[in-house]
């Protein structure tokens, strides 16, 4: 499979969005290069505004910005862009409720040898305890495109999580964007695989390799994990009767506890989450710390057996 860059076409779809639109501004921390904001700034330079590394000022300046008409992205490192801003976050952009788009990249563990100073495993879990923010986790390149393309549009605040490393493209170039989002893309029926982010094709990996042994699983891409499409979630644990969660981030206050929260009111069935348990990160190259976190494919297809085997007794 073809592997493109989600960072890599957020900057340039906010290229192409700020050729159309004049009211779409861009800020970043002194890491554009990076964020690939560096493309709309080469275009636009006096709608770009490199605050430096003051990531408590590039928020407040967005939220000013929104309040004088304009649509301000946001962006730098999901550790930065998350843990050194958050209460500007939390009294600027959703008490607010401002139109500003905070879109990081280099979120998770793939953010590879910088190590756990950089590899940000909390920031979903910060993000989604906000009142008015939306949080979106696209899986491939494609759909980030479609992401920035709704979100443009749409009022109020929104955190979008990008990766540093490349991975497998899923959806097509046409592929559109909604709220709330979660999409079979694998019908079955012996366990639900909800997934987001770069574990979405894992978890299509793991699909194929558990009809190996005869489990037909039925794969999900929960990409908007505040709010949940709560229909479809519902429905692939009511059909398949057994459930896991797959993210780059830790087990507290992610993906799996948004939708074990959600099953536990709507159809309880037995759940487990995978990520980084309740530690930090440490260096080494993206698929060594994936194999490493037991993040990678084989590894999660031999968890996933070894949890069906235990609830089926």
């Amino acid at each position: 499979m073809e592997k493109k860059g989600t960072r890599d076409y957020y900057g340039k779809t906010l290229l192409e969005l700020g050729r159309e639109n004049p009211n779409i501004v861009a800020l970043d921390a002194d890491l554009s290069a990076s964020t690939k904001t560096c493309l709309f700034a080469k275009e636009f330079p006096e709608r770009f505004f490199d605050c430096g590394v003051a990531e408590a000022d590039m928020i407040g300046t967005a939220a000013g910005l929104s309040l004088c008409g304009f649509i301000p992205f946001a962006s730098t490192f999901a550790v930065f862009g998350t843990g050194r801003c958050y209460d500007q976050i939390r009294q600027s952009v959703c008490i607010s409720n401002t139109n500003v788009k905070i879109v990081v990249t280099h979120g998770g563990i793939t953010v590879g040898e910088d190590g756990a100073t950089h590899q940000m495993l909390e920031d979903i879990a910060l993000m989604t305890s906000l009142p008015n923010m939306r949080v979106i986790v696209p899986a491939d390149a494609h759909q980030t495109s479609a992401v920035i393309k709704f979100i443009a549009k749409e009022k109020g605040p929104f955190f979008v999580r990008l990766s540093r490393d490349k991975f497998p493209v899923i959806y097509g170039e046409e592929t559109t964007f909604h709220l709330p989002f979660a999409e079979v893309l694998k019908e079955g029926k012996d366990i639900a695989i909800f997934s987001t982010g770069l574990m979405v094709h894992h978890s299509l990996n793991c699909a194929e390799n558990l009809s190996k042994s005869g489990i037909d699983a039925e794969v999900i891409n929960v990409a908007s994990i505040k709010p949940l499409d709560k229909e479809t979630i519902v429905k692939s644990a009511r059909k398949c009767k057994m459930a896991v969660t797959l993210e780059e981030h830790s087990v507290i206050n992610g993906l799996g506890a948004q939708i074990s929260s959600l099953l536990s009111e709507e159809f309880p069935v037995p759940l487990k989450i995978f990520g980084v348990e309740d530690r930090f990160g440490i260096s080494g190259k993206p698929d060594e710390l994936l194999k490493f976190f037991g993040l990678d494919s084989e590894t999660l297809t031999e968890k996933i057996k070894n949890f069906i085997e235990k609830r089926r007794g």
